[in-house]
Order: C-alpha cells, then structure tokens, then sequence
C-alpha cells in the first residue's frame, strides 16, 4: 500500500471519530433537554393543582358564607345518584365496546327535567288516563246494556230466581233425584206456590169486592156531604159535572188515549216475551247451571280458571243470601201491613198484603208503590183518618227498611256494612232505575267476594285449598 492511500485512510478515520464526538454531544445535550423539559411539565402541573386546590377553597368558602355547606353538596349528590339508579334500572355487564355504546346511553338521565314534575302529580296523571279508560269502558258497557234491556233485564230475574230456587233443587239432588227430576220438582213447587197465591188472591177479591164497592159509595156520600158544608162550600151538581166531563175529555183527546193503549200494548207484549225468557233461562240455570260454569273456566288457563272458580262461588253464595234476606224483609212488610189493615177492617187484606210482599222485592220504592194503593182502599171504604194511619204505618215501613231491615239483614247476611248498602241503593237507582235498585246490592255484594279471591294466589300444598 503506498503513501497516499495510508494517509488517505487516516483521513477518513479521523473524520469519522469527529463525527461520533459530534453525535454524543448532540445526544448529550438533547438528554439534557429533555430533562430539563419534563422538569419544567412537572413544575407545571404543580402550579395548576395548587391553583385548583385554591379555587376549591375558595368556591367552599364561598358555599359555606351561601349557608350550602359539605354536608349539604354530599346529600345532593348522593339523592342525584339514587335518583340515577332508580331512573336507569338496567346494570347489563359491559363486555365489548359495542354493548358499552348501546347500555352506557341508557344510563343519562336528565335529572333537571324530572325534578320539575312532583312526583305526586306524575302518580296523579298516571291514575288519571286508566280511571279516564275504566270511565269510558263503563259507559259503553252501560249503553249496551240499556239497548239490549229486553234480554239483560229477564236474565237478570232469571238469575235471582235461580239463586232463590237453587238451595231446594241441591237439596233434591242429595236425596237422590236426578238432575233433571229435580228441577221439575223445584219448578213445579215454584209454580204451586204462585198459582196457590194468585188463587186466593183471586178468591178474596171476587168475595169482598162487593163490601168495598159498598163501602166505597158511602165515603163518597160522606165525601160530598163534607165539601158542600163551610168551609168549602161545593156544590154536589159540580162534583157530578166534574164526573160527566170524562167522557168529553177522552172524545177530545183520542189520540192521546191510542197512544197510550198502543204504549200499554207494547208493554204487555215486552213483559210477557221477557217472562217466557225468564223462565225459560231459569229452566237451564238450574238444571245445567254447573255444567255452564265449567264450561266457561275451561276456555281459561288452569291458574285463571281455579281462580274464577273461586271468586264465582263466592260471588253465587252471596246473591243465594241476599234473596234470603229479601224474602225476610218482604214477608216483614206483607206480616206488618197485613195487621194493620186487618186491625181496621179494611177490606182485601190478604190482596194488599200479598202485593206488598211482591213489591218489597223492590228496595224502598216498591213498599210505597204497594203501600199507595192500600192507602187509596183504605181512604175509599174507610175515610181519610184510617187513611193517615196507614201512612203513617207505610212511612215507618220504609224508615225501618232503609235504616234497619236492608242494612241489617240483607247486609249481616251478605256482610255488607249498612252505609255500603244505602250508597248502593241510592247509586244504583239513579243509574238505572227500579231495576238498578233491585240489582244494585247483589251487584255489590258479588264485587265484593270476588275481589279478593281473583287476588289470591293458589294455595301452597301445605295450605287448605
């Protein structure tokens, strides 16, 4: 190798090793900034956590002169987050990004926006809309109910008079009947009893209408006698005239009295239609009336169907109690009003008392209605003194029913507190009606025992059944 390229080679040695010794300077002193750098962030950070904790101070100082002290921040923040919880129920474990993005979302609660609204008036508003629904269910139950009165009203009565007549036909199957010998026999009893009554009512009528015709003519001579003298002064020509102008009056208003016997028609033509309904329904009640039952509950689930059951025959029991009751405080009135019309010699006696006892069938309403025409006998053949009797006796009658007799009988018996059924009565005859009336405590007295069996759960094994 000559000279040249030793030195040549020296050259590019030398030249390398100053390069190195400009790399670790350059290296060297990068290091040192960089140190010099992250001191400098660390000097930094520590001046903005003293100036934060200075703002925290101060912002506490500034809460507590406010009269909002820790305690206070720390009970909010603590009904915030209850509020939270109770708002976002779902607590799904996050197990990818993708489930974080779909539950997280569902945790926001906006907090101011529900704490505008009271909570009372939330609950107020959310029972308002469903009784608003039930209002209006009810309606439109009521209106198709009063369309089809010509059905609903005899099924009604055929139900009643199942509940009545039913006890007697179970007792004719447990002494060994047939289902269907049984209801002919109770049918046929049924029938005995009101064709007995209608026979001596017949028979009582044809034999002392003659006395009440009789009697009849001389109250109203002591009637005309008692108005000619002072202080009234009329004439008896005026009464007979009075007497003579009907006939004019109902050649003048002819139209009026068709109408009338066609609305009569048409009324007789709907009683006897829904009494064939009745009976005919009834027929089945009693004889199939199980059979109809477990045919209903076997259209529901087992569960459902085992409650129903339940709730059914409590509801049956209390309707069979309340007829009982009825029929107690019916031949109460038909006892009472009977004495007293047989204390004064009145005539038709067993008549009236027999249709006292059919109209107290209807609650308060019927004894009046009954009560008016006894009144009106008793005025024509025995004058207006034994007239006030009566009513004085009637108006007792219907005092004892709706204060004592209804709420104390029927009610014990279907255990109904006595304001429960004054309230029933009342609401159910100014709904419907006569017919309200009648059915508004059986109605009642079923919703009661229904309820809490449909509320029930099904007994455990260990509890009775």
């Amino acid at each position: 190798m000559t000279d040249d390229a030793h030195a040549a080679v020296g050259g590019t040695q030398s030249d390398a090793d100053a390069e190195t010794r400009d790399s670790a300077d350059v290296g060297q002193r990068t290091g040192h900034g960089y140190q010099n750098g992250a001191a400098g962030n660390e000097n930094g950070e520590a001046a903005e956590a003293a100036e934060a904790a200075e703002e925290a101070e101060e912002a506490e100082k500034d809460r507590i002169a406010r009269g909002t002290g820790v305690r206070e921040q720390i009970a909010r923040g603590l009904r915030v987050r209850k509020r939270n919880r109770e708002n976002a129920p779902e607590q799904a474990v996050v197990r990818t990004p993708e489930q974080a993005r779909v539950t997280m979302p569902a945790r926001q609660v906006n907090v101011a926006e529900s704490s505008r609204v009271p909570s009372w008036l939330q609950t107020g508003a959310a029972w308002s809309w469903r009784l608003l629904l039930l209002g209006a269910a009810i309606y439109l139950i009521a209106r198709i109910l009063g369309i089809l009165y010509i059905v609903v009203v005899p099924c009604t009565a055929a139900l009643l008079l199942t509940a009545l007549l039913q006890p007697l036909t179970a007792r004719l199957r447990r002494a060994g009947l047939p289902g269907l010998g049984a209801t002919w026999v109770t049918l046929l009893i049924a029938a005995a009893v009101l064709g007995g009554l209608i026979l001596l009512v017949t028979n009582r009528v044809s034999a002392d209408y003659p006395t009440m015709v009789t009697e009849a003519k001389h109250t109203t001579t002591q009637v005309e006698s008692f108005l000619s003298g002072p202080p009234f002064h009329v004439k008896s020509s005026s009464v007979k005239n009075l007497l003579n102008n009907v006939p004019g009056y109902l050649s003048k208003h002819r139209s009026l009295v068709e109408g009338t016997v066609v609305t009569g028609g048409k009324i007789a033509a709907e009683f006897f239609g829904g009494l064939v309904l009745m009976l005919f329904v009834t027929f089945f009640l009693i004889k199939d009336g199980e059979r109809i039952w477990n045919w209903l509950l076997g259209a529901m689930r087992p569960e459902t169907a085992r409650r129903m059951d339940r709730a059914g025959h409590a509801s049956w029991l209390a309707v069979v109690y309340y007829m009982r009751g009825t029929v107690a405080v019916a031949a109460i009135h038909a006892v009472v009003v009977g004495l007293a019309l047989w204390i004064m010699h009145v005539p038709l006696v067993i008549p009236l008392a027999v249709l006292v006892f059919v109209a107290a069938f209807v609650p308060l309403v019927g004894l009046l209605v009954a009560g008016t025409l006894a009144i009106l006998v008793t005025l024509a053949t025995h004058g207006w003194i034994d007239a006030i009797i009566l009513l004085g006796v009637l108006i007792i009658e219907d005092q004892l029913e709706a204060h004592l007799l209804q709420p104390q009988v029927v009610g014990r018996v279907i255990r109904l507190h006595p304001l429960a059924v004054i309230l029933s009565l009342a609401v159910g005859g100014v709904l419907a009606g006569i017919p309200g009336a009648v059915v508004a405590i059986p109605v009642v007295a079923v919703i009661t025992r229904a309820l809490p069996e449909l509320r029930r759960g099904d007994p455990g094994p260990d509890e009775p059944g």
